[in-house]
C-alpha cells in the first residue's frame, strides 16, 4: 500500500486513465483550433468539442446548445452571477445566496454588493440545510437571482435543489446552482430540478483541471447573460476565447464515465465512508460529525475531534493521509472554517475538524489503515495535551 493515502477528492480528483487516453490525441496530432473549420485539423477539433457537448448534456439532461465551455467552476460561477446581475439590472438588483457557499459564489456576490446590488445571505441550520420558508420570504419583486449550491464542499450536505428550483420558477426568479461537488456523485437533471444556470468543473470528477462548464437555460425561461470576456464571440457570445480542446474532450469523457458508473460507485463509496466514520468513532471518544448525516454526499464525512490542537492534528495526519480541514481554496488560511462557523460550531471544534472525501482509488484496506492512523494520532495528541497541562501546573 502506497503512502500517503489520498482522501481529499473534494479538493481534486486524479485524472482517470481513460480520460487521459481520450485527451492525448488533441495535444499531439489533432491540435487544431475548433474555430478553424476550413481544414481537417480544425474540423476534427470541432467534432471533438461537439461530441463532448453531447456527453455533458446527457449527464445534465439538457440540450447541447445549452453547454458553455469555461476554464472551471470559478469562472462559471462568476459568469452566471455577474452575467445575470448586469443583464437584468433594470429588472431588479436583489440576489439571494447562503453563507456556506463556496468563495467562488460568495466573493462575486460580495463584490456586487459594493456596486449597488442588495445581497441576502441565508443562514443554514446546524446541519447545513437552508430553510425553504426563509428562502420564500426573502424573495422580493426586485429579486433577479437565487444562487444555492447542490452540495457543500466541506460537509457534503445536499440541499433540496428541486424544491428550490420549483420555488424560483413559481416566483419568476432565475436559479443558479453551483453543482461542482455534486456532479458525478449524485443524480442531477436541470429540467427536473428546475435549474436555470449550473456550474461545474472537470477536475472534481476525474477530468482535467482548467476546464469546466456553465449550463445556460435556453427556454422556459430563456436566460441571458452579459459576458465577462469579449473578443471573438465564441460559445454563442457568452465566453470568447480559443477553446481548450484537450480539456473539453476530457470533461466530456469524464461526464460519460460518471453517468455510467455513478449507480455503482455511489453506494460503494458510501459504504467505505460509513466504515471509516464508524471505525474512528468506535476507537476514540469525543468525535463529532459535522453536517447532515442523513442527507449528504456519499463520499464525504467531516469530523471534529475534541481536546486536540487542530494544527497539530492536521500536520500529523498528513504524514500518512492526504486530508484537509476544509475547502482547498482556503486551506492556506489559519482561520477556522467559515462553513463550520456558520453552522454554530465553536472555534475550537472548527479548528480540529478534518474533511475526509473518498474516491475511486480508495478500498477497504486503505480505510482500515486510515482508521487506525487517525485513532493512534488523536490519542497521542490528547496525551500530549495532558502532559503539557501537568507540566504547566508543576511550573506554577
Amino acid at each position: 500500500m502506497n503512502l500517503p493515502i489520498y482522501l481529499d477528492h473534494n479538493a481534486t480528483t486524479p485524472l482517470d486513465p481513460r480520460v487521459f487516453q481520450a485527451m492525448t490525441p488533441f495535444f499531439l496530432d489533432a491540435f487544431g483550433n475548433a474555430a478553424s473549420r476550413g481544414h481537417s485539423f480544425g474540423f476534427r477539433a470541432m467534432r471533438a468539442v461537439d461530441q463532448a457537448r453531447v456527453q455533458v448534456s446527457s449527464l445534465l439532461g439538457c440540450d447541447i446548445k445549452e453547454i458553455v465551455w469555461t476554464s472551471g467552476a470559478t469562472e462559471s460561477n462568476n459568469l452566471a452571477i455577474k452575467g445575470v446581475a448586469d443583464m437584468y439590472a433594470d429588472v431588479g438588483r436583489h440576489i439571494i445566496t447562503q453563507t456556506t457557499e463556496h468563495k467562488a459564489v460568495l466573493d462575486p456576490c460580495k463584490k456586487l454588493s459594493h456596486h449597488g446590488y442588495d445581497v441576502t445571505f441565508l443562514s443554514p441550520d446546524k446541519t447545513g440545510l437552508i430553510d425553504l420558508n426563509e428562502l420564500a420570504d426573502s424573495i422580493r419583486p426586485d429579486t433577479i437571482l437565487v444562487s444555492i449550491m447542490a452540495a457543500n464542499n466541506e460537509i457534503g450536505t445536499i440541499q433540496p435543489i428541486r424544491k428550490i428550483g420549483e420555488l424560483c420558477h413559481q416566483r419568476g426568479v432565475i436559479f443558479h446552482c453551483d453543482a461542482t461537488q455534486a456532479i458525478g456523485k449524485i443524480p442531477l437533471n436541470v429540467e427536473e430540478d428546475h435549474i436555470d444556470l449550473l456550474s461545474m468543473s472537470g477536475h472534481k470528477l476525474y477530468g482535467p483541471k482548467g476546464a469546466g462548464v456553465l449550463y445556460v437555460r435556453k427556454k422556459n425561461p430563456r436566460v441571458r447573460l452579459t459576458p465577462l470576456l469579449d473578443g471573438g464571440g465564441h460559445e454563442q457570445g457568452f465566453r470568447s476565447g480559443t477553446l481548450n480542446v484537450p480539456g473539453i474532450v476530457g470533461v466530456g469523457c469524464a461526464c460519460e464515465l460518471a453517468m455510467l458508473e455513478m449507480p455503482q460507485e455511489g453506494p460503494r463509496l458510501a459504504k467505505l465512508r460509513d466504515r471509516l466514520q464508524r471505525g474512528i468513532m468506535a476507537r476514540i471518544e469525543g468525535v463529532i460529525v459535522n453536517g447532515n448525516e442523513a442527507n449528504r454526499l456519499p463520499h464525504v464525512t467531516n469530523l471534529s475531534f475534541t481536546d486536540v490542537d487542530g494544527e497539530q492534528l492536521l500536520a500529523t495526519l498528513t504524514r500518512d493521509l492526504a486530508v484537509s480541514s476544509g475547502s482547498a481554496c482556503t486551506s492556506a488560511s489559519m482561520e477556522p472554517s467559515f462553513v463550520l462557523k456558520a453552522l454554530g460550531i465553536s472555534n475550537e471544534l472548527a479548528y480540529s475538524s478534518v474533511r475526509f472525501s473518498l474516491g475511486a482509488t480508495n478500498d477497504e484496506e486503505q480505510i482500515e489503515f486510515a482508521i487506525e492512523r487517525v485513532a493512534e494520532y488523536v490519542r497521542k495528541l490528547r496525551l500530549q495535551v495532558i502532559a503539557d497541562n501537568v507540566e504547566s501546573i508543576c511550573y506554577l
